[in-house]
């Protein structure tokens, strides 16, 4: 059974590009091209998609404002196909919040030779989005960030000796701000890879930081990782830890994609597991593939203690179910659950202070 694709853009090119596409997948097809929301919407109907594929900005109908109906009268697996600007970046991280599944980017330049270059990740994505879990979302608000956040830790943290080491993809970028969004102001520092283009990372950081009560930025590297500090790795670049004395450092690089992803998970928990070992606490989420399940094998094999998200709560239960496989987890939660038992460990472990 072909995994019927739905395409709706108002740009001719984008629609016989995306077509082009999906039909030269041999486990999907097109069954309809729409130019406007309002034509999607009878398509869905006729056709009974697996999957949509939405342009953010489209006459007669915003993008946001179809996904926001679709999602609250007919959930279904929605792929957002955005601009790399400011502003797409923007509303992109608002169709995530409202249920979307992922998204691709529009090229600046050559956009239908570069659509095809995009062919693997397209195909990937369609196909994920397809066994993707969809549920009704809450969207947040920045008065959530009062009764949301555990109670804070027994003993204050002094120190930034311990870290949180986070990992995820397709469905990861509210799974982040859920957890996040628990977390205490004294909470060890945080380090996050999530598989995102350039230009999308600091609007995710950015709206965290609104939500959340710790701090959250992109990383620019050379960062001092603090406590109740969250830093995001770039969409450019992969997020590494290093110590320099007593403290820990972030640092940035453009080496090659590992796992086809920079940034990847991998390269994070594996420098982890190098700079930290018992130190950290590794956590994957959500994602599509297997990005990061050897890295948190090596950050377990270093001391590390490891969570992952259960399939349940999952929106695609690739990454975690990768690491929980070859067992380089110790303990799998639902996502309402994981920031509890991270805090938890930390706490029955205890966080001596470190010099700093």
């Amino acid at each position: 059974m072909k995994i019927k694709v739905l395409i709706v853009d108002d740009s001719a090119l984008i629609r016989s590009v995306m077509t082009e596409i999906v039909n030269s997948q041999p486990d999907m097809e097109v069954v309809g091209a729409a130019p406007d929301p309002l034509v999607a919407r009878e398509m869905i109907k006729q056709t009974n998609p697996d999957v949509l594929t939405l342009d953010v900005e489209m006459p007669k109908m915003d993008g946001l404002d179809f996904l926001e109906k679709l999602m609250r009268l007919r959930p279904m697996p929605v792929l957002m196909v955005s601009s790399l600007t400011e502003r797409g970046s923007e509303i992109t991280m608002r169709a995530l919040e409202l249920g979307a599944v992922d998204f691709v980017t529009k090229p600046k330049i050559s956009i239908q030779s570069g659509m095809r270059e995009y062919t693997d990740m397209i195909a990937d994505k369609i196909r994920a989005a397809s066994k993707a879990r969809i549920r009704a979302r809450t969207l947040p608000s920045a008065g959530d960030r009062v009764a949301a956040p555990l109670p804070a830790l027994r003993s204050p943290l002094t120190s930034s000796e311990k870290l949180i080491i986070v990992g995820a993809s397709t469905g990861g970028t509210e799974a982040i701000r859920e957890f996040l969004m628990q977390m205490p102001s004294d909470c060890p520092g945080i380090l996050i890879t999530q598989h995102m283009p350039e230009g999308f990372t600091r609007s995710f950081a950015r709206r965290l930081d609104s939500l959340c009560k710790i701090s959250v930025q992109e990383a620019a590297g050379g960062e001092r990782v603090l406590p109740g500090h969250a830093y995001i790795a770039p969409g450019h670049s992969h997020l590494t830890l290093t110590r320099s004395g007593a403290n820990y450092m972030t640092k940035i690089d453009q080496g090659e994609p590992v796992n086809r992803h920079r940034p990847s998970v991998d390269v994070l928990f594996r420098s982890a597991a190098q700079s930290a070992g018992k130190n950290a606490v590794g956590v994957i989420l959500t994602g599509m593939g297997k990005d990061g399940a050897q890295g948190m094998l090596e950050m377990k094999a270093a001391g590390a203690y490891n969570f992952a998200q259960d399939e349940a709560s999952c929106v695609v239960f690739g990454m975690p179910r990768e690491a929980i496989a070859i067992g380089a987890t110790h303990e799998v939660g639902a996502l309402t659950a994981l920031p509890g038992m991270v805090l938890g460990h930390l706490a029955a472990h205890g966080m001596r202070a470190l010099r700093v």
